[in-house]
């Protein structure tokens, strides 16, 4: 196979970058009775197709048999680790939310979760809003406002994952077009280093040990 160029390899991460990207910015139409879980039904709607067509062109790239170039092995290593950490935080995201779909049922003490909501500091029209939104959802407005805070706090867990990703391809992708890969190096952080992603996750394994 003809050797890729570094423009054709940066063109791959950048790819990968815009479609994580549509991750963080997708929406989905939200019924009345979840609305307490509209921040991460975009996610997780479209998450996983983009997964799907990460994997299917991380096997395209190892089937073609690229020319074991550091540029070649720069961008696979980039890409492939992109895919392995967004699988990741996805799977993280789809369990919070299946955390947060068992415990926002019928509360066993439901008069105990609206006791401890004070909405005496929401102007008029938000308690309004807050108390038919969860009437909507058939929950008391406290869980309904417990449930709906834990989802935002997911999304933006999982929106702060991809921003990562996104930059880390991108600075990858710069640093082909610039031409600096010409030797893929284990350690340091220099031009002939791992890629941004690889060295990003190394060192969220280091902390995680």
């Amino acid at each position: 196979m003809t050797t890729p160029t570094h423009t054709d390899l940066a063109a791959w991460l950048a790819e990968a970058a815009q479609a994580v990207s549509g991750i963080v910015t997708a929406q989905h139409a939200t019924a009345p009775s979840r609305s307490h879980l509209h921040p991460v039904l975009g996610p997780l709607t479209a998450g996983p197709q983009v997964i799907t067509a990460l994997a299917g062109r991380t096997e395209d790239l190892l089937d073609a048999r690229l020319p074991t170039t550091p540029a070649t092995l720069f961008t696979v290593a980039s890409y492939a680790s992109a895919l392995g950490w967004l699988s990741e935080s996805l799977a993280e995201l789809t369990q919070s939310v299946d955390l947060l779909v068992a415990e926002s049922g019928p509360p066993a003490d439901a008069t105990a979760t609206d006791e401890a909501l004070d909405l005496s500091n929401y102007a008029p029209q938000d308690r309004q809003a807050i108390t038919a939104l969860a009437a909507e959802a058939a929950l008391p407005p406290g869980l309904y406002l417990q449930t709906l805070s834990r989802a935002l706090l997911a999304s933006t867990k999982f929106t702060e994952a991809c921003t990562e990703i996104i930059g880390a391809l991108t600075e990858d992708a710069q640093r082909l077009l610039d031409e600096s890969v010409s030797v893929v190096r284990l350690g340091g952080d220099g031009p002939d280093s791992l890629p941004t992603l690889v060295r990003s996750l190394l060192a969220r394994m280091e902390t995680a040990w």
